[in-house]
């Protein structure tokens, strides 16, 4: 029992949280790229992701795991890009600063999306059951590419835009 739930529940709640995330940062981002802070996703994408890293913490585990890594550097930019947002309100450096950790905390669900579907989905798994294997190397790399060129893209044109609210 985790919280009151069993752990099959708290996992499918963990679960929604995640993709919940990965959704709300995608638009959060799509966001950026176009210049645009929108209020009312960025609040929804740094909850759920704060709400994704705490909860991972949360599944019985021994020891220090990757996944309890990722999550504790996940809550570092989160806590940054929270920061940028509403305690500097995006002055100077601020901008470019929530971009860049709201982007890096984007990418990390995603890494352990990709993690997750390798082990979970069975075709998935038959291709890379160790992770180890190219297709799962592949497929984070090319991730990761995606996510660096649209970082890139969304800080200069979020640094260079108006103000811009919605």
């Amino acid at each position: 029992m985790i919280l009151g739930m069993s752990l099959s529940t708290f996992t499918a709640m963990h679960v929604a949280i995640s993709l919940i995330g990965i959704g709300t940062g995608l638009i959060v981002l799509f966001g950026l790229i176009s210049g645009q802070l929108l209020h009312f996703w960025n609040g929804l994408f740094l909850l759920t992701t704060v709400l994704t890293s705490v909860t991972g913490f949360l599944f019985p585990f021994k020891g220090v795991t990757p996944g309890i890594k990722i999550g504790i550097v996940s809550l570092v930019m989160l806590a940054v890009a929270i920061a940028a947002l509403y305690l500097f309100h995006l002055a100077g450096a601020g901008r470019t600063t929530f971009v860049i950790t709201a982007a890096i905390s984007l990418y990390l669900n995603v890494f352990i999306l990709i993690v997750q579907l390798f082990e979970k989905v069975p075709a998935l798994h038959a291709l890379a059951p160790t992770q180890s294997e190219p297709p799962f190397q592949i497929a984070q790399v090319v991730v990761l590419v995606i996510f660096l060129v649209l970082t890139v893209i969304a800080a200069r044109k979020f640094r260079s835009a108006p103000s811009a609210v919605a």
